[in-house]
């Protein structure tokens, strides 16, 4: 395989290294197929606000579905959360949106299936989603309910013999307009605890309606889905999902993939400004022999440095089965607050071009925005670590 790239200008600590041979040969194939196959489209589409689905064929084609999940997919043992992680960052690093449709589908969906359901229904669900024949949404947020979801979960779930009858609406569920399987999350009215569905798009009275006007993760089909006496049968109800509790463990982890993510766009708008200082001249000599772009450029550097040296040893706590929600919480909550002030630098460094689509660090500008909200905001994830480290709770 002919490599892109030996190693990113952004890894100034030399992380990859920490890969294995086997492991860092999956990278590299990811880092050539996001830049041939992907970066082309992504411009195009993100201005169109569609998403292209001939990505779909082409990730099909590429082998790095369910690689994290033992038994499933081509690779026949489960990756590292290394490398986990650093796919993550390398299809952030060309564009968030395209990371994200994957992520939701690879993550979310099928890590709720994955760790939430039966065996049958692992071997019912998961080999069609690996190779990408069918895909998947995750639908937790609601109109009404974002951060406190948890306690306040306004879709219902009724069990009617062999049968669960929902109701309710979920609001921006990613892939929700075209996704064959989305998992569903809803409270039993007759235990107040909720649990997870898995509902094929087909179903009578599940409708899903993309929301228009986005500024950020425009690539991104984010819905507003209705459902109305949905009737699920239980053999699509995630059996080892009983509470909250269990939705946690699978937000744990995803919540660690959301900071990957954010140290994506960290480096993907980054090598953008420094090619860009390199070549763009001012009064006679290139900006990057200005002082205060190279502040800039250091600056964005040891943000990217910091937070990909936290995200190393969050992946070893998770392989070593020791992490909890306060480490995924402190890496969201931190390595996205640096990737803003990243994106901002690295927009600054344009000029008047930084808001102009064609150089990039507009895209990775606005998207940056999605990534600061979503899997908790700043805020949530805070409190989560204070608790953690104070033994007080702050929550309202």
């Amino acid at each position: 395989m002919e490599r892109l790239e030996d190693q990113l200008t952004a890894d100034f600590y030399d992380y990859e290294a920490l890969l294995g041979d086997e492991e860092r040969k999956i990278l590299l194939g990811a880092r050539e197929f996001m830049t041939t196959e992907i970066k082309p489209l992504v411009n195009e589409y993100w201005a169109k606000g569609e998403f292209p689905h001939e990505l779909i064929g082409k990730f099909r084609g590429a082998g790095l579905t369910a690689l994290s999940y033992e038994g499933y997919g081509e690779h026949p043992a489960a990756v590292s959360n290394l490398l986990a992680g650093m796919l993550a960052m390398e299809m952030t690093r060309t564009d968030a949106s395209v990371a994200t449709f994957f992520g939701v589908h690879n993550g979310l969906a099928m890590y709720s299936i994955y760790s939430g359901g039966s065996q049958e229904q692992r071997d019912r669900w998961l080999p069609a989603m690996a190779a990408m024949d069918k895909i998947g949404a995750f639908a937790m947020t609601e109109p009404l309910g974002g951060s406190d979801v948890a306690g306040g979960m306004r879709t219902t779930a009724k069990r009617e013999g062999d049968t669960w009858v929902l109701n309710g609406a979920k609001k921006w569920i990613g892939n929700a307009t075209f996704a064959d399987y989305v998992v569903v999350w809803a409270r039993d009215l007759d235990d107040d605890q909720v649990k997870g569905f898995v509902v094929e798009k087909d179903m009578p009275g599940f409708v899903a309606e993309k929301i228009e006007g986005k500024i950020a993760f425009r690539i991104v089909e984010n819905a507003e889905i209705t459902l109305t006496d949905v009737r699920v049968p239980e053999a699509n109800r995630l059996q080892n999902i009983n509470s909250f509790r269990d939705v946690a463990e699978i937000l744990r982890a995803t919540r660690g993939g959301v900071a990957w993510q954010a140290l994506g766009v960290m480096i993907g708008a980054y090598e953008a400004a420094l090619a860009y200082a390199k070549e763009r001249e001012q009064f006679g000599r290139p900006i990057a022999r200005f002082q205060m772009v190279q502040d800039k450029l250091v600056q964005s550097l040891g943000n990217i440095t910091a937070s990909w040296g936290m995200l190393v040893q969050l992946a070893r706590l998770q392989d070593a089965g020791i992490f909890k929600d306060e480490h995924s919480s402190l890496a969201k909550a931190y390595v996205t607050s640096r990737m803003r002030e990243v994106v901002a630098w690295a927009r600054e460094i344009f000029g008047g071009n930084g808001i102009v689509l064609e150089y990039d660090v507009a895209r990775f500008f606005a998207d940056a925005e999605a990534i600061y909200s979503f899997e908790g905001t700043r805020e949530m994830n805070t409190l989560i670590v204070g608790k953690a480290i104070t033994g007080q709770s702050a929550f309202v």
